[in-house]
C-alpha cells in the first residue's frame, strides 16, 4: 500500500487557487469577474447551495482577486462562533483598518447556525458597515436565514456540477497522483460524489489509499465504497421490467452478502431508472446519457428506454426515491428494497 499517497488530502491540495481553475459555477465566475473589472464590489455576498459546491473556495478566490491579503482575511465559522458576544467582538473589529490591503473580508461559514440575537446583531454591521469590509456569508440552508441578513446581500445559488465535471475531476487527478483509473470506475466515483468536489475527492482519496498499485478497477472501487456490481442492479430493474420478482430478490440478497451498502444500491437504481425515463422522453439528452455510463450499461438502459411495453415509469421512481429514504430506518437494510420490488412487480400485473 502506498503510505505516501494515503497523506495526500486530495481536496485541499487540488482546490482552485483562482477563477480559472474553477469548475461548473460559469455564472457566478462571469458576475464575479465582471463585477471586479468594473470595481463594483457589494459590501455583502451570500454564497447558498449544498456541501462541496466551492463556496468558500469562491470566497477565498474572490478576496485575493480584490487585493485582500492573508492578514485581512478572516474566516468564521458559524456553527462554534454563533452566539451574541461573538458577533459583537466580529463588529468592533470591522472598524480597525486593513492591515495591507484596501478591504478586509470576513468569511462567514455555515451562517445560518447563528443564533437569533447574533442575526440582529450581524444585522446592524450589515446595514451600514465600513467601506473598506466585505462580508461573504456561506450557507447550504438559505430557509434558515432571516430574510433582513438576505435582502442585504448579493445572493449567488452555487449548483451541483454535472456528473461529466465529476469524472473529468477525478480522472484528472488521478493521472496526475500517478494513478490509472478505468473510465467505468471514475463514473461510479462521480455518480456516489453527488455533486459534491468535497466528496468526490474524499471517495477518490479513499479508493487511491486502498490501491496496492497505480492501476484502480471498477472491482476495486465498488469493493471500498460498499458499491454493487452493475450486474445486480440491472437484474433488479429488468425483474420490475418483466413483472418477475425471482432475479431482483437474488440480487438484493447476493449484495447483502457481498457487504454492499443498500443506500448506495438504492443510489444506483435511481441513477439508471432516471437515465431510461431521459432518455425516453428527451432525446436531445443521448449524448449526455451516454457519457454517464459503460457501454454495456447504456445499451441496456437504452433498450429499456426504446422498448413499447416497459413497465418503468415514473412511478417506479416515485416508489424508489420512498425506499431509499426508509432503508436508513429499517432493521434489515435490504427489506425496503424487498418490499418495493414484489410491490412494484405485483402492483403492475
Amino acid at each position: 500500500m502506498n503510505t505516501k499517497k494515503e497523506q495526500t488530502v486530495l481536496y485541499r491540495k487540488y482546490r482552485p487557487q483562482n477563477f480559472k481553475e474553477v469548475l461548473g459555477q460559469d455564472p457566478i465566475i462571469k458576475t464575479l469577474g465582471g463585477a471586479i473589472n468594473l470595481g463594483n464590489i457589494s459590501h455583502a455576498y451570500l454564497f447558498s447551495g449544498t456541501r462541496g459546491t466551492g463556496k468558500t473556495s469562491i470566497a477565498r478566490i474572490f478576496a485575493s482577486e480584490i487585493g485582500c491579503s492573508g492578514n485581512d482575511m478572516y474566516e468564521i465559522d458559524a456553527a462554534s462562533n454563533r452566539g451574541i458576544d461573538d458577533i459583537r467582538e466580529l463588529r468592533d473589529s470591522v472598524n480597525i483598518l486593513p492591515f495591507e490591503s484596501p478591504y478586509k473580508v470576513y468569511i462567514i461559514d455555515e451562517v445560518h447556525m447563528l443564533t437569533k440575537e447574533a442575526f440582529n446583531a450581524l444585522l446592524k454591521t450589515l446595514e451600514e458597515p465600513p467601506s473598506h469590509v466585505i462580508f461573504i456569508l456561506a450557507t447550504t440552508e438559505i430557509e434558515k436565514l432571516p430574510s433582513t441578513i438576505v435582502s442585504r446581500c448579493q445572493s449567488f445559488s452555487f449548483k451541483k456540477p454535472a456528473q461529466n465535471i465529476l469524472k473529468e475531476l477525478v480522472l484528472d487527478i488521478a493521472k496526475k497522483e500517478k494513478f490509472k483509473l478505468e473510465s467505468a470506475s471514475a463514473d461510479l466515483i462521480a455518480v456516489l460524489g453527488d455533486g459534491s468536489f468535497r466528496d468526490t475527492l474524499g471517495i477518490l482519496q479513499k479508493v487511491i489509499s486502498s490501491s496496492e498499485d497505480s492501476k484502480i478497477s471498477i472491482d476495486e472501487v465498488e469493493m471500498v465504497t460498499g458499491a454493487p456490481k452493475g450486474g445486480l442492479v440491472n437484474d433488479f430493474i429488468s425483474s420490475i421490467d418483466i413483472l418477475e420478482a425471482d432475479n431482483g430478490l437474488v440480487a438484493i440478497n447476493k449484495a447483502v452478502g457481498n457487504n454492499v451498502d443498500m443506500k448506495i444500491f438504492a443510489k444506483l437504481i435511481l441513477h439508471k431508472l432516471r437515465a431510461v425515463l431521459l432518455l425516453r422522453f428527451a432525446k436531445d439528452m443521448h449524448k449526455i446519457i451516454q457519457s454517464e455510463f459503460s457501454e454495456n450499461d447504456f445499451k441496456f438502459i437504452q433498450g429499456l428506454a426504446e422498448k413499447t411495453d416497459s413497465k418503468i415509469s415514473s412511478n417506479t421512481i416515485k416508489e424508489m426515491l420512498e425506499t431509499y429514504e426508509q432503508i436508513g430506518k429499517s432493521y434489515l437494510p435490504q427489506l425496503p428494497l424487498e418490499l418495493v420490488l414484489i410491490k412494484l412487480v405485483a402492483g403492475s400485473e
